[in-house]
């Protein structure tokens, strides 16, 4: 595909340039639409996003725009199209560029003119009547755009800030063919089924109240979830050598000025007054393990030390940022913190990649791996930030790891390593992480006896896995559609017995799975056999279910069907002996 850049030359797009082109063009043309439905309407700003595209509009006083406007938009959308108008583009002087805009009545285009540096290229695109302020680049012509549609109507500040004029933002998708539409739409009903927060409240997993918007509630299933994935979680920690501890909820302001976090995080920290002094609820477990490390004198022989945490951590969203289990006010991070020597970095960084993505193999996440470099707001000399730098690059490079550097998006004090997870859906999630930090240790003077009696600084490992047992849980929701592996399932076996005289029957099968460890239900309710066999199968979503008649009982084995609705006869003790294996191999 051919696009219009703003100098005027017209060169052939790459296919990863080819969406944010036509999502581009798509909101110019979707704001000629409008402007020709309602002709004193306003524009703001019409950018392509990384799924579609959206237009910020001021309507007349009045006049509101809906979805059930959206038919009457898209068939001008569609007709503008077909005119198969050609774009054009132009450049002005950056008064004549207010003029121009100044005589069209585009008030909110003026207004950016006047943002822009005195310098700036002011350039412009114009499709049949419709002329906006635009950097391009855009396609050749308006019948290029073949596959689109408005998905949604939101409010939106002028500029971001709340302090201007509410606008009207009009949100589309765009994509080159119809069968790519069709595919997404059909992506997005897929993504409406797997949405945790419905399927958190079919299972009774989590819940949430206005007592407490964004501190979830756990409901007995979602504990069963939450333990199981903890208890996975201690495994691990033991196996790679980390010992667990735990840091307070709660401390004090000092402690936090001391860390940094006071400076760059104070307006996301919940605090409190403690006989009269500032304390504050942690964002984050960091600081707590120093006080952990500076509690006793260490040697280099105790080093690398390795500190996991479980922590319980509170940071301030804004209230419409709040999305389930995924933007939560409180949550429980998959934390720890290595204290290591310098020549300890290569091999301990890549002992933790190995360990993060363990956790992603046993739940079958692909990922990508990001190196993010030092950002403008940042602790710490030019020396300690390439040291902490080239350090994670040579891990990875011994890895043979794949990775792309993302430059200027480190933490605040130090370098990390980020691991991002796609699931199902074809999103990605940020999860894991390794951060090199030379600052905190510095700042709280952290020390250990070196071999030849010297006191030396460690360098301290910040390490994410999961992320937050939240999020986490929230995307495996998703992932597993509530259909979680065994050894995950709120419940494992739900036992049904076909009628009131094969109860005594499930019950005792029932005692028998419990005491064999296996989570299980009996449905005793006077329900027909298959409205009960689809509830397991639709709301409990349980891997097994056993089904009990009376040929079963008189027989005394037990009739099992799993998820592929299949049903096969068995003894109780091959069913016992199958299921705790498959439980305690997490397969």
């Amino acid at each position: 595909m051919k696009a219009l850049f703003n100098d005027g030359h017209v060169a052939e797009l790459s296919e990863d340039e080819e969406l944010q082109v036509l999502r581009h063009s798509a909101s110019h043309i979707l704001a000629m639409a409008v402007k020709r439905l309602y002709p004193e309407a306003d524009f703001g700003y019409g950018p392509a996003t990384d799924n579609g595209f959206y237009y910020d509009i001021d309507l007349p006083e009045g006049v509101k725009i809906s979805e059930d406007d959206f038919p009457a938009i898209e068939a001008e959308m569609r007709k503008i199209c077909k005119e198969n108008l050609k774009f054009e583009t132009y450049e002005l002087p950056r008064a004549e560029a207010i003029a121009h805009m100044q005589e069209r009545g585009e008030k909110y285009k003026v207004e950016h003119i006047d943002d822009l540096p005195q310098d700036a290229r002011i350039t412009f695109y114009k499709q049949g009547e419709y002329v906006d302020m635009c950097v391009g680049p855009h396609i050749m012509y308006t019948k290029a755009l073949k596959a689109f549609k408005l998905t949604g109507v939101s409010g939106a500040y002028w500029k971001g800030d709340k302090d201007n004029k509410m606008l009207t933002r009009i949100n589309g998708i765009a994509f080159r063919t119809k069968e790519e539409l069709a595919q997404y739409e059909e992506l997005l009903a897929e993504a409406e089924k797997r949405d945790h927060r419905k399927i958190g409240r079919e299972m009774d997993l989590f819940m949430m109240s206005e007592a407490g918007p964004g501190f979830p509630f756990w409901l007995p299933n979602g504990m069963r979830v939450r333990n199981a994935l903890m208890q996975y979680w201690q495994e691990m920690q033991d196996a790679y050598g980390y010992e667990q501890v735990q840091t307070p909820i709660i401390l004090s302001r000092t402690l936090w000025e001391t860390s940094g976090h006071w400076d760059h995080y104070k307006d996301n920290m919940y605090t409190t007054v403690i006989d009269d002094e500032q304390y504050a609820i942690k964002p984050m477990n960091c600081p707590g393990a120093c006080l952990v490390y500076k509690n006793r004198p260490r040697s280099y022989r105790d080093l690398p030390l390795k500190l996991a945490e479980a922590g319980l951590d509170h940071r301030h969203e804004l209230k419409g940022a709040l999305h389930g289990l995924f933007r939560v006010r409180e949550f429980t991070q998959d934390d720890a913190h290595l204290f290591i020597m310098p020549d300890q970095i290569t091999e301990q960084v890549m002992d933790t990649a190995h360990l993060i993505t363990t956790y992603y193999a046993q739940f079958g996440f692909p990922y990508r791996i990001e190196l993010s470099t030092r950002p403008e707001d940042s602790m710490g000399s030019d020396e300690d930030w390439e040291r902490a730098e080239q350090g994670l690059r040579d891990a990875l490079d011994s890895m043979g790891a794949e990775y792309i550097v993302n430059e200027g998006d480190g933490a605040f004090y130090g370098p990390k390593i980020d691991f991002h997870l796609q699931d199902c859906l074809g999103r990605t999630w940020q999860c894991g992480t390794i951060q090199l930090d030379f600052q905190l240790p510095e700042r709280f003077e952290l020390e250990y006896t070196a071999s030849d009696g010297s006191k030396q600084r460690p360098i301290m490992i910040h390490r994410a896995g999961f992320g937050s047992f939240e999020r986490f849980i929230g995307m495996l929701i998703e992932q597993y559609a509530g259909k979680f592996p065994t050894w995950l399932s709120p419940l494992q076996v739900k036992v049904l017995p076909v009628s009131e005289k094969t109860r005594e029957y499930a019950n005792e099968v029932a005692s028998q799975l419990r005491a064999a460890g296996v989570r299980v239900k009996v449905d005793n309710r006077d329900e027909k056999i298959g409205y009960k066999i689809r509830e397991a199968r639709s709301i409990d979503r349980v891997p097994y279910m056993l089904i009990l008649g009376e040929k079963e009982v008189e027989a005394g084995n037990i009739s099992v069907r799993d998820r592929s609705n299949e049903t096969h006869q068995t003894s109780m003790e091959e069913f016992i002996a199958a299921i705790k294996e498959e439980i305690s191999e997490r397969s």
